[in-house]
């Protein structure tokens, strides 16, 4: 069962909120291998206090950083070099008896030390990727450097959750880029467990069939 692993175009562009709704729709456990930033929370107890479900294990951080910045600067700040082995050392402990959802910090291209970079992480786990995209202006030209990243890295790419609106644009950026679209997502202006379990039950059944191979339960 391969991990879907979160990435996005960009920083805030909700890959958490994303995060939840997945891990919620799929009664998916969650990881986050990287926190850069512990002030106001880390997104680990965001998403804990955004889920509903009682299946949904969040497995602590392999590296939990104060300063938010780049991970390569955070850890340089602590005199710490993140490592790719350690972080794979972890998922290979982790229980892989329900889907896994897995959030990166930022981009593909953020600098996990000196030569890794998130893209390389995702190329290790062997994770199936969910790109997340904001609607805004100037993302499509993200959107399209990202999805060209991935092309060329050859990920395994499941394709596009939009988030928020800006103009209709969406499957623009699908058909250039190859990858399909997998659901758009409303700008929540109010994030609570009610609304994750709002939009995680709308859109459960697609993000199944989008997902096929990572989605299933146990015995399944």
């Amino acid at each position: 069962m391969k991990p879907i692993f979160i990435s996005g175009i960009g920083t805030g562009i909700g890959k958490t909120v994303v995060a939840a709704v997945l891990t919620e729709a799929l009664q998916a456990d969650y990881w986050k291998p990287v926190q850069a930033g512990l002030d106001p929370g880390t997104d680990s107890s965001l998403i804990a206090s955004l889920v509903s479900n009682t299946q949904t294990i969040i497995h602590p951080e392999t590296y939990k950083l104060h300063l938010a910045a780049s991970p390569h600067i955070a850890a340089r700040e602590e005199n710490r070099r993140i490592e790719l082995s350690r972080i794979l050392d972890q998922f290979n402990r982790i229980p892989r008896n329900r889907p896994l959802v897995i959030e990166g910090a930022g981009g593909l291209m953020v600098p996990l030390n000196e030569v890794d970079f998130m893209i390389d992480l995702v190329k290790q786990l062997d994770a199936r990727l969910v790109l997340v995209s904001r609607n805004y202006l100037g993302s499509i030209n993200h959107s399209l450097q990202t999805a060209l990243l991935c092309r060329n890295y050859g990920l395994d790419t499941a394709g596009w959750v939009f988030n928020d609106h800006y103009l209709d644009y969406e499957h623009e950026i699908a058909d250039w880029s190859g990858y399909p679209v997998i659901c758009s997502l409303p700008l929540l202006n109010d994030v609570s467990k009610r609304t994750i379990r709002e939009a995680a039950g709308r859109l459960e059944g697609t993000l199944r069939q989008a997902l096929a191979g990572v989605s299933g339960h146990q015995g399944e």
